[in-house]
């Protein structure tokens, strides 16, 4: 079922028009009354002002960015989007459907990711309706059929990708947040296509290891950041041991053997590497004493 757009009537015309006829059937069906007149006429202006009275349920008022779903004797007759005072038929039944940007944020979940290790994790959507009549005759309750939906997504997006990235270039939850992000909002846009629903964004609001086994993971991070940085330290290093000696070389400053060079490598290395400032050690004698 897809979403037809109706034109209802200005309802200022109608409730003008209806109010001057139960003003004047009113007014008409006290003279007649008082007159003692006949009373086919009495019944006549009473249908006359039942009619009338009738007709003002079918005002209906539809607010900027709203819409109104109609229905007849359960037909689906089509939706008013145009904002503005409107009449439609008095036995329709018209539901109110909001057109504006909504926010759901997913209770915090916990599930095991990629590797198994059990995390916390949820997530923000923004969503709106786009197509009132899925919406509303697709499924029971939109709005609970989203939040349940999304958190589904959630949780297979969770078990699809590890907390953190153990291998160059590869997706994690905690890295890739804008790989994530896009995966997400795909998963819960193909759950919510038949629901009318549109996904503007969405996006991870709280990822963190399960209490029981934080602090270990935070021991393992920290690990890994130290084997990182000592990893650029070295690669550092050995680039400028290197530019050393070959201008040391290219300019004749000295002439070093082999084991000069090893000496003077080892030196350099202590130097650049170590993770306290080095200590001079006068040496009294030469290198092979």
């Amino acid at each position: 079922m897809r979403e037809k757009e109706i034109k209802a009537i200005s309802g200022w015309p109608v409730s003008i028009l209806a109010g001057a006829v139960i003003v004047a059937s009113i007014t008409q069906l006290v003279r007649t009354a008082l007159a003692d007149g006949e009373t086919w006429t009495i019944v006549a202006l009473v249908l006359v002002l039942l009619l009338s009275s009738g007709s003002l349920f079918g005002l209906a008022v539809v607010n900027p960015n709203e819409a109104k779903v109609v229905q007849l004797f359960g037909v689906y007759k089509g939706t008013i989007r145009q904002q503005g005072f409107w009449w439609v038929n008095p036995l329709t039944s018209r539901r109110r459907v909001s057109l504006r940007v909504r926010n759901f944020e997913s209770n915090h979940l916990k599930v095991n990711d990629h590797d198994g290790n059990p995390i916390e994790i949820a997530a923000v959507v923004v969503w709106r309706v786009v197509d009132t009549a899925e919406a509303i005759f697709q499924v029971n309750d939109y709005e609970n059929f989203l939040h349940v939906q999304s958190e589904s997504a959630v949780r297979v997006l969770a078990t699809t990708y590890p907390y953190d990235a153990h291998e160059e270039g590869q997706i994690a939850l905690r890295i890739s947040v804008a790989e994530v992000a896009h995966k997400l909002r795909e998963e819960i846009q193909e759950r919510l296509s038949q629901a009318g629903i549109e996904v503007i964004e969405a996006r991870i609001s709280h990822l963190a290891y399960a209490a029981e086994i934080a602090s270990a993971m935070l021991r393992r991070q920290q690990a890994n950041a130290i084997i990182a940085a000592r990893q650029r330290i070295v690669e550092g290093a050995v680039s400028m041991v290197e530019m050393a000696l070959e201008q040391l070389s290219a300019r004749h400053v000295v002439e070093l053997d082999e084991e000069r060079k090893a000496a003077m490598v080892s030196n350099l290395l202590v130097v650049l590497c170590g993770d306290r400032d080095p200590q001079p050690v006068v040496n009294a004698g030469t290198l092979y004493q």
